[in-house]
């Protein structure tokens, strides 16, 4: 059985384009969403995982309509895969039931595993230069070397609990005791 499955970004957009492929192509069931694909939740997604059975195919007109973004999209996918359930998008003419939409949708996810072990390389590279050139990341420090040794000072007397000097430099009780360890 070939399910359907259509969305548009916003309530002022139409969905008839994608209805008429949809109906065209053969699907007996449709489901569809008005909602941005950025959102993780999409009821009429969500609808049509859970009736589709393994044999059935889902269809999209478009990849974009499917997933946020590629992992999103190929982790689907697979999830479908997985479950004995083929995908087809219309548009860019891949059906995962052929040896040839497996083949593409493969060096798909090559690709976007490739795009995100590249990413985690530069993201790398640009800490490791930074703290070469003495920069630590993370948020800047809230208190300076001064404040801070009035903290030491503070804590040292005991006349204070570290919830009152927190409280008196407006910062959280571990921060204290962070400045404390260094």
């Amino acid at each position: 059985m070939l399910i359907g499955y259509a969305r548009v970004s916003t309530l002022a957009q139409n969905l008839d384009l994608q209805l008429d492929a949809l109906n065209k192509a053969g699907c007996e069931k449709i489901f569809t969403d008005k909602a941005s694909g950025a959102k993780e939740e999409r009821k009429g997604l969500t609808e049509a995982l859970e009736f589709i059975r393994p044999g059935d195919t889902l269809v999209v007109w478009k990849l974009d309509r499917l997933g946020r973004n590629l992992k999103h999209l190929i982790s689907t996918i697979e999830g479908l895969n997985k479950r004995g359930i083929d995908f087809s998008s219309l548009k860019e003419n891949l059906d995962t039931s052929t040896p040839t939409g497996k083949l593409i949708f493969s060096v798909m996810g090559a690709l976007a595993e490739f795009e995100r072990d590249l990413l985690r390389e530069r993201i790398n590279a640009g800490l490791a230069a930074a703290r070469a050139r003495g920069r630590e990341g993370g948020r800047p420090q809230k208190l300076n070397d001064k404040k801070i040794e009035m903290i030491r000072k503070l804590y040292l007397e005991r006349e204070q609990s570290v919830a009152e000097i927190a409280k008196a430099f407006d910062v959280d009780r571990r921060s204290i005791y962070n400045y404390l360890k260094k």
